[in-house]
């Protein structure tokens, strides 16, 4: 394990494409080497043969009274042919220097009229290549190595001096050969071919090297990227490609887990920050229902009591003074519901769960809303989707959620007429409970949609902003989930989830 570890480092997969770069090229360099040397082998094994039949035939022309030309048509080999073989020209050289005979007619020696030959010198020859195998002559032919000519140059052919012994004395037989270079563009080409192959390998070693550092420099780019959206305050950000095995893949693991963390930290703050929060409003409700109550107790018991024994004889009189009775007593009771919201919001829930019919919740809701429905044209109601499982619920506090919910969205029409709906419905994969409650009224504004369950958010004057804060209170409470969905004027929906009895 620890050695396919050390294979997953990036480090040891560079080395290892250099390694492999390094053998590649080392294969080609040997491959051409190779090919040259065959090259080179084919060239001298042709250039002995070559010289091998031309000292053949000289030598059969010193002992023969038929010319090199004749011999040469009657042993019809293929590297003593003038146009397609090797052989350029031969000379037979005699003990006194002189062109005994040869392939080209030019040096042939010329028959005078008085019937003499009239020979040709070898010195006298400008065109014959250098002699290549001059310095292996012994002392005695110095005098032939001082006549060899040496003005052409050797790209016209090569020339091979062999000594042949005979009664007449010494005698040369001198084999001149075709150069064995290719034409100019022929080198060239053959000159480029191993720098071709060469920056072939250097291309295909760039191309790689670039691959490796644009997969090296990706995750640094990627981590750069993250880091910006960390500091703007994005904890939700996760550096893309994790799953690499290499040290960039570990650090990018890294990184993320170094986010989650982070994220996790700025949730316990906020927890601490809005039980803080809780427990400064908690004690303020406590000291307002204190203060407030016993005075609110007193005035509702002495608007009891002015009704009883202070009302007017008279009926129409009596009539405005229990009307205005009335206003007063239901202002106590709404600063009474005031204080019972704040309390009930920063005390700890004491639920008492039991299975509960999210119907007859809802009715019950229902019944303390319609009313007010009506009188503001309303229309309040509740579908059933199928079979809808009871949940495990305290029912006073989910009854308190359908209530908040129902008001909210009477309040978000604002008695100009609409409707309100509550569906209830069952997701049989997670075995929760499906709640909507919609409503038709003026929605919420986008930059509002994430505050709208904080306390003491609202955006009606009137407004404590308590009712969906004890929602999402009371849902939390219970194991589930509240979320919104609004568009400013066409409405708004709430939906909750909740587990029932079954799961």
């Amino acid at each position: 394990m620890k050695a396919l570890n050390i294979f997953y480092s990036f480090r040891m997969r560079l080395l290892l494409v250099l390694a492999l770069l390094l053998i590649v090229t080392l294969f080609v360099q040997y491959y051409l080497n190779l090919r040259a040397e065959r090259n080179n082998s084919r060239i001298r094994e042709r250039q002995e043969q070559a010289l091998i039949s031309g000292v053949t035939l000289g030598v059969n022309s010193i002992s023969s009274t038929d010319r090199l030309i004749e011999l040469r048509r009657r042993t019809n080999n293929p590297l003593l042919d003038g146009e397609t073989g090797r052989v350029a020209n031969i000379f037979v050289i005699d003990n006194e220097w002189r062109v005994s005979d040869s392939l080209d007619d030019e040096y042939l020696p010329e028959m005078m009229p008085d019937g003499t030959l009239k020979y040709q010198r070898l010195q006298d020859i400008t065109t014959l290549p250098p002699i290549i195998n001059a310095d292996q002559l012994s002392d005695a032919q110095i005098k032939f190595l001082k006549t060899t000519p040496v003005a052409i140059e050797s790209s016209q052919g090569e020339a091979h001096a062999f000594p042949v012994e005979t009664d007449r004395g010494r005698w040369y037989v001198i084999v001149v050969l075709k150069s064995d270079r290719e034409p100019t563009s022929i080198l060239n080409r053959q000159a480029a071919r191993p720098l071709i192959y060469t920056l072939a390998v250097l291309l295909v070693a760039t191309l790689i090297a670039g691959v490796l550092v644009w997969r090296f420099t990706r995750p640094i780019k990627d981590l750069s990227n993250a880091a910006r959206r960390v500091a703007a305050g994005d904890l939700y950000f996760r550096v893309p490609d994790p799953k690499r095995r290499d040290e960039m893949g570990q650090l990018a693991s890294r990184f993320n887990e170094m986010i989650a963390g982070l994220g996790r930290t700025r949730e316990l703050e906020a927890q601490l920050h809005q039980a803080e929060q809780s427990a400064v409003v908690g004690r303020l409700a406590s000291a307002i229902a204190h203060e407030i109550r016993n005075p609110l107790n007193y005035i509702n018991l002495t608007l009891d009591h002015v009704r009883t024994a202070l009302a007017p004889e008279d009926p129409q009189k009596r009539a405005t003074f229990n009307r205005l009775a009335d206003q007063l007593k239901a202002e106590v009771a709404r600063i009474n519901t005031r204080i019972s919201e704040f309390l009930n919001y920063t005390r700890p829930a004491k639920l008492e769960l039991r299975p509960v019919d999210l119907r007859a919740a809802a009715e019950d809701a229902l019944r303390l809303v319609e009313v007010q429905a009506a009188e503001n044209n309303i229309k309040v109601s509740i579908q059933v989707s199928g079979d809808v499982p009871q949940v495990l619920a305290d029912a006073e506090s989910l009854r308190s959620v359908f209530t908040n919910l129902l008001i909210n969205g009477l309040q978000a029409i604002d008695g100009e007429g609409g409707e309100i709906s509550v569906k209830l419905s069952a997701e049989q994969m997670s075995h929760a409970a499906h709640i909507e409650v919609t409503d038709t009224g003026h929605g919420i504004a986008p930059d509002n949609i994430s505050q709208v369950f904080e306390p003491y958010f609202s955006t009606k004057e009137t407004g404590t902003g308590l009712g969906l804060a004890i929602v999402k209170k009371a849902i939390d409470e219970h194991g589930g989930t509240i979320s919104v969905k609004s568009k400013q004027g066409s409405g708004t929906t709430f939906i909750i989830t909740l587990p029932t009895t079954k799961g």
